[in-house]
């Protein structure tokens, strides 16, 4: 006897939401697949949830399992589990929702919605990943029985405004959903989807840690030409269902974690670090994060994609994510699988910023805690730590502010202190001398060049200690971290340099401001001279050994920052710097002198521009006119002979 056949109409809006699944909300064909099985995971889930309450939905020796049976020949692809089933009633709700009322709601929800976000979160709403499956396929039939039913029922439609119904036979409970498949396409994103390898590349990516076995179930070889061979069918588990993550870390060994880092980074050397995680609570997260031994090659490159693999109870839902993390722990490496992070409805978009704003926090406050306790219990690994990252780390404190606090004390500088050692800004503050109020720094393109600078001088010889910056990416924190502890970041070669006690600080502004009234009138002159390059000339109280140096003003950007910016496009004009000279030097004497002697002297004016020649050469300036510094230098080089 021929089962009746009932057909139905889709409404005009649930086409119109079809076409929308179909052609809009996914960006990869093969995304179907992963769909499927997720879907059929959910069914064997919900077998094993009901059979502890109800033991005849289960026989003891039933299989918990997906298939993946192939034909080429008919170029169908049929997804097989061994789950609940539906009833024809719950295959009408669950596979029907498209068509039935909720169809025009939703529609006219999504037409009243004004931005992307609200349209990605009110059709996330609606179970419609089965519709992926018209992406790759003219014709999906379906077959399904509910555990504790005898009978089936099959739905069937082309995707073209119609759909049918029919009671049918199954011997198990479960579902078959085969589909008839559109030609392989390439070049429009649809591959062979009966192809062995293809299903397998799919299953590895995004669903290996299904937690039931996905099993291949199709010919062993490429079909032959020869008709009278029979084609040799073969059975193989696609899946690993082995998420590391989940099994205590006395039961991994290093070369399993090794093997997993290489498989999620394509990195063939050993991470340096492993780091495993659980939130539990309201919402629960599990990750596996590595430090690679080596920062990549693209750390600092702008096009870079960083970001971890999200996972939502064991599915791929993101390869890179980048916002679970802050741009300055973007060398991290790992996967975090969240049991209840809402998804839209292509598992592609998250729907709600809330839970992964909720894990980017955990993550990055799980993350700075690891380093601390590295950089306290394993100086020596912190300090591999920090030659390979250092430079990203210091992009912390102005991007995370939430995160500054526990940032700050991780940070590794060069100082005057030691000529190799790297020094902590606690560990400076702690060497501060009793009257210092202020941690003081230069920036600069190397330690060499900063150790050489005049601007020193005068602090040395008191026996401060001074941070050298020498990162391009140490201009932007000083930019952004104005204190620690309480103690203010001071550049040298900014603004008035105060040192020693109050005492002493009052008598050198005292005798400075005294002998600045007495070259008041060599100070003009040469500011004169100088007028298109500095803004002021004046005398100095951090000079010992040099005749001249340049500074600038506390708000202004240090030589180095506006060097990096005049190489960038778009710069804006050199600053007019302020020319400091040493009343002490005997170059300045001697100058004064002649000044006194003739104020005309023109020995003077080309003195002073080499002096500004040199003081810029000092801080690893370019010399604007070098012809004309040539021909100055060698004068003088003839006056000298």
């Amino acid at each position: 006897m021929v089962a009746a056949v009932e057909s139905y109409q889709f409404q005009t809006e649930t086409k119109q939401l079809l076409r929308l699944v179909v052609h809009s909300l996914y960006t990869q064909k093969e995304i179907f697949l992963r769909e499927l099985i997720s879907n059929a995971s959910d069914a064997l889930d919900r077998l094993r949830f009901e059979s502890l309450t109800n033991s005849n939905l289960m026989a003891p020796e039933h299989k918990l399992e997906i298939r993946l049976q192939p034909d080429k020949a008919a170029r169908t692809l049929t997804i097989v589990d061994t789950g609940i089933g539906m009833s024809r009633e719950e295959l009408v709700a669950n596979i029907g929702t498209i068509a039935r009322s909720g169809t025009r709601e939703l529609r006219e929800r999504i037409q009243k919605s004004e931005s992307p976000e609200a349209v990605t979160e009110l059709i996330g709403q609606f179970g419609v990943g089965f519709y992926a499956s018209f992406m790759v396929a003219d014709k999906v039939t379906l077959v399904t029985r509910r555990a504790g039913e005898e009978m089936a029922t099959k739905w069937e439609s082309s995707g073209d405004g119609t759909y049918t119904l029919a009671e049918a036979a199954k011997a198990a409970c479960g579902t078959e959903i085969t589909l008839h498949l559109k030609a392989a396409e390439p070049d429009d994103g649809i591959e062979d989807y009966t192809d062995r390898w293809k299903l397998s590349s799919i299953v590895r990516r995004h669903s290996d840690l299904i937690a039931y076995p996905v099993i291949y179930e199709g010919p062993d070889d490429e079909p032959t030409v020869e008709p009278q061979k029979e084609l040799k069918i073969t059975s193989v588990v696609l899946n690993s269902m082995k998420p590391i993550w989940t099994r205590r870390q006395s039961e991994v060994s290093q070369d399993d974690y090794n093997a997993f880092y290489k498989h999620i980074s394509q990195d063939w050397t050993p991470p340096m670090r492993v780091m495993s995680f659980k939130a539990e609570g309201i919402h629960e997260y599990e990750a596996l994060l590595f430090v690679p031994a080596q920062a990549p090659y693209d750390l600092f490159y702008h096009a870079s994609e960083p970001g971890l693999r999200l996972y939502a109870k064991r599915v791929v839902v993101l390869e890179k994510c980048p916002e679970l993390l802050p741009q300055y722990l973007r060398f991290i490496r790992g996967v975090v699988d969240a049991s209840d992070l809402p998804l839209n409805i292509s598992r592609q978009s998250l729907q709600q910023d809330r839970h992964i704003t909720q894990i980017r926090k955990w993550l990055t406050r799980k993350i700075l805690d690891e380093l601390s306790d590295l950089h306290t219990k394993e100086p020596e690994g912190y300090l591999k730590f920090w030659r390979q990252f250092g430079r990203v780390m210091k992009e912390g404190p102005g991007s995370d502010h939430d995160s500054r606090e526990k940032i700050l004390p991780l940070l590794l500088f060069e100082s005057s202190h030691h000529p190799e050692e790297f020094t902590t800004l606690k560990s400076y503050v702690e060497r501060m001398k009793p009257e210092q109020a202020e941690i003081l720094y230069l920036t600069g393109e190397s330690r060499k060049i900063i150790m050489n600078s005049p601007h020193l001088e005068a602090v040395q010889q008191k026996g401060y200690e001074v941070l050298y910056l020498s990162d391009p990416v140490d201009e932007m924190l000083v930019q952004q971290v104005f204190e620690f502890e309480g103690k203010r970041l001071k550049s040298i070669n900014k603004g008035v340099l105060k040192l020693g006690s109050e005492e002493e600080r009052a008598e050198a502004e005292e005798s400075l401001k005294k002998r600045s009234e007495e070259y008041a009138g060599f100070l003009e002159a040469l500011q004169k001279t100088l007028t298109a390059e500095v803004k002021q000339v004046r005398l100095s109280n951090r000079l010992v050994s040099f005749p001249a140096c340049l500074v600038t003003e506390e708000h202004e950007y240090s030589p180095h920052l506006e060097r990096m910016l005049q190489k960038g496009k778009g710069a804006g004009p050199k600053q007019r710097r302020i020319m400091e000279i040493n009343p002490d030097h005997t170059i300045i004497k001697r100058l004064y002198e002649r000044f006194h002697a003739n104020h005309e002297d023109a020995l003077i004016s080309d003195s002073i521009e080499l002096l500004f020649s040199l003081a810029l050469l000092a801080e690893g300036s370019e010399i604007a006119d070098p012809v004309r510094f040539n021909h100055i230098a060698l004068g003088a080089v003839e006056r000298t002979l």
